[in-house]
């Protein structure tokens, strides 16, 4: 029991284990304040996102802030073995070399020396949109750049190497993507920044798009992945990234709508907002024909002009009617309420359908179980608690777009 005791303080938490900068400086190399740590690490390190075997484990992975060189190092302060001799600690520097490209360096001087050839590196693909965020902490306007980028880009792939590794600590459920495929658009945006009086370029986030085909001849854009690194988020750099996507591809005939490919929460509240400020500026979407219900016009005009499919189209129409809506009057309140609760109570008919099959087919004992599913009274508590949800996300958006 005391060895049992003994082994459990070599477990160290691999969230906090993993130190992850993006240098600019080489002083940043050993200022705490701009180590930040991941959000995930079972993907490598099990469902635990425990790692044994060590005491004061710190797994070090440092990014030059442009191209992203990389300086890989694991501490510790003891090891398992060094008391327990039949005591295996487990591999974390075989996980991380799994993920991380061939070409990173083990110590300091080489990364440093690398880091001096920051002021060559430039943004790759071309250029789609510039924009300048206020920074409090720097006294002034920063200015960013979203470019469009494929991968017979030179050095691109290799970058690509190198940046996909960040999805593994932020992203659940993130999986590699294969860069042959030429259907895959990528989108990069990029801070220009100071250094010894020369302008060098900062990696702050990408976005990767498949080009899928639609019979007989558009395509079906879907997003894939987007991540805005840590140092970054917070400041609208993923708005500015998926208006920019949404934009360019407006401009082709081709593309039938954009998707997404299993959207997480954090997705679907960043596309609610650019799609409302999006279909703000289209004609059927005015405060008169917002009033109206949402009608055909507003399907095709949000379709044709933006790219957009029905089902956000219908979402981004409740939102502004909801702008519209005078929530303190009751008769007006209940109207908006009855449309959303209207849609909600799709999936809840065709239960109600499907009971009726069931009826014709199902033994007494087998229906009142599925009858014990779909009891109208929990239907109707289900519904409300759907509607407050809607309400609440919709209402989030809406404190978005008044601070614009």
């Amino acid at each position: 029991i005391a060895d049992a005791k003994k082994l459990a303080e070599y477990k160290c938490d691999t969230n906090e284990a993993v130190c992850l900068k993006l240098v600019r400086f080489p002083e940043d190399l050993d200022d705490e304040s701009t180590t930040f740590h991941p959000e995930y690490s079972h993907q490598l390190y099990g469902d635990d996102e425990v790692a044994f075997g060590y005491k004061g484990l710190q797994i070090q992975l440092y990014y030059s802030a442009g191209n992203l060189s990389t300086l890989f190092k694991v501490k510790y302060t003891a090891r398992v073995t060094d008391t327990f001799d039949c005591v295996e600690p487990d591999d974390v520097e075989g996980k991380i070399r799994e993920i991380i490209p061939a070409g990173f360096c083990c110590n300091t001087d080489d990364f440093i020396s690398l880091l001096e050839k920051e002021a060559n590196f430039r943004p790759f693909g071309s250029l789609l949109h510039t924009y300048k965020v206020h920074s409090v902490e720097a006294g002034e306007d920063l200015t960013y750049q979203i470019h469009k980028v494929d991968v017979s880009c030179p050095g691109f792939r290799e970058y690509h190497e190198r940046l996909q590794t960040f999805l593994m600590w932020f992203i659940e459920t993130a999986s590699f993507i294969d860069v042959d495929d030429d259907r895959w658009d990528f989108f990069l945006v990029f801070e220009k920044y100071n250094k010894d009086g020369e302008t060098l370029y900062a990696t702050v986030g990408y976005m990767t798009v498949y080009n899928y085909y639609v019979y007989p001849d558009k395509t079906r854009p879907r997003v894939s992945q987007t991540l805005i690194l840590p140092p970054f988020q917070g400041e609208g750099h993923g708005a500015q990234l998926l208006e920019t996507v949404h934009r360019y591809y407006c401009t082709s005939a081709k593309v039938q709508d954009i998707t997404a490919e299993d959207p997480s929460e954090n997705y679907v509240k960043l596309r609610d907002f650019v799609l409302v400020k999006l279909c703000l500026t289209l004609p059927s979407f005015s405060s008169e024909k917002l009033s109206q219900g949402f009608s055909e016009e507003m399907v095709s005009e949000a379709r044709e002009k933006l790219k957009i499919n029905k089902k956000h189209a219908r979402r981004v129409y409740e939102i502004l009617r909801l702008r519209n809506t005078d929530m303190s009057d009751e008769e007006k309140a209940r109207e908006f309420r009855l449309e959303v609760k209207k849609r909600l109570y799709g999936p809840y008919r065709k239960n109600q359908r499907e009971l009726t099959k069931m009826r014709k087919c199902l033994r007494p004992e087998e229906l009142a179980s599925h009858i014990s599913q779909m009891d109208t009274r929990l239907q109707h508590e289900e519904l409300e608690k759907s509607y407050q949800d809607v309400l609440a996300e919709y209402r989030r958006v809406l404190e978005r777009l008044a601070q614009v």
